[in-house]
């Protein structure tokens, strides 16, 4: 296995009109989405093996989540269904193009239920990416879970990536996301913050100061996205920004994920299994994952918008 997500797969209610609250939307269109579910599914459309670990309701939803993924091509053995919980549904309004409302509605949702014991061993211990955010680390069982797999995934010798990914209306307060996020920092090879997180985090706006202080606490490269600008990395010697790219934006949601699957399928094929990559290999992956996000920009919905290898070539080789 090349890449492995865990963490949430849910169906997003995307608004039929952008440019009004999540009051005002007229209508929602059901669209399957979660982020760590958005990255194995992109990653499988850039041509590597990619596998998915979480829990959706038993019910009509959780069962189609199911067969998207696997249509897709991802690996579906480590998915669990609840009988009692329901799958996870948000409902997203778009003031803008480029800025989103969310709304869950989980109480408590399937793939916050996922136990420790239902963990799919093999894929774990034969992985060369494990990757998941911090929406698994807001609840239990799923943050014990989340843990244990991280443990066993880094025992057996894989990389662990970890997108912050924040969310204010999950958390309880600021506070807690800020401690559970650092106390996860420890055990993970990669964290990815978008600016607004790089600053939660760690009081910084400036980008290497404030990536500076996350690998501080463990890990051994940050990658910060900037939107439509591009993104940066820092590895604790040197860190470079990558431009964007200029397209038409018509949803920016779930851009990000595809800029992390992106950039993990490129780590990925250097065969490399430590995370002491070359700026030079960090520059050509994250020129990568930005032309993935872009093109994911294109079109409304994440899943539905996510492009296959061929396309961001060809997008590649016209810049």
């Amino acid at each position: 296995m090349d890449i492995l997500c865990l963490g949430e797969l849910l169906i997003d209610m995307f608004p039929a009109e952008i440019g009004r609250g999540m009051t005002e939307v007229s209508a929602f269109r059901p669209k399957p989405g979660g982020a760590p579910a958005n990255v194995a599914v992109a990653a499988a459309r850039l041509d590597s093996q990619s596998g998915f670990i979480g829990k959706v309701g038993q019910d009509p939803f959780g069962h189609y989540l199911e067969t998207v993924l696997k249509n897709e091509g991802v690996d579906t053995q480590g998915m669990r269904f609840d009988a009692e919980a329901r799958t996870t549904l948000v409902f997203i309004a778009m003031p803008d193009v480029h800025s989103a409302e969310f709304v869950f509605y989980r109480n408590p949702g399937a793939d916050m239920l996922l136990q420790p014991e239902e963990l799919p061993l093999p894929l774990l211990q034969s992985t060369a990416w494990l990757h998941f955010g911090s929406l698994s680390l807001i609840d239990e069982p799923i943050r014990s879970a989340a843990t244990r797999a991280v443990e066993i995934a880094h025992e057996a010798g894989a990389l662990i990536s970890f997108d912050v990914n924040y969310r204010p209306a999950l958390w309880s307060s600021e506070e807690q996301a800020h401690q559970r996020v650092m106390t996860m920092l420890p055990y993970v090879d990669l964290v990815k913050v978008n600016q607004t997180e790089l600053a939660l985090l760690t009081g910084r706006e400036e980008l290497e100061s404030g990536s500076k202080i996350l690998l501080s606490h463990g890990p051994k490269l940050c990658v910060v996205t900037l939107g439509s600008g591009g993104s940066y990395f820092y590895n604790g010697r040197e860190g470079a920004f990558v431009p964007g790219f200029k397209v038409k934006t018509v949803d920016a949601t779930g851009c990000g994920d595809a800029f992390v699957a992106g950039l993990l399928t490129q780590l990925v094929a250097t065969g490399q299994r430590t995370a002491e990559f070359s700026p030079e290999q960090l520059e050509a992956a994250l020129r990568y994952a930005n032309a993935v996000g872009a093109l994911t920009a294109l079109t409304q919905g994440v899943i539905p918008a996510l492009p296959n290898a061929k396309r961001v070539e060809e997008f590649l080789s016209q810049q």
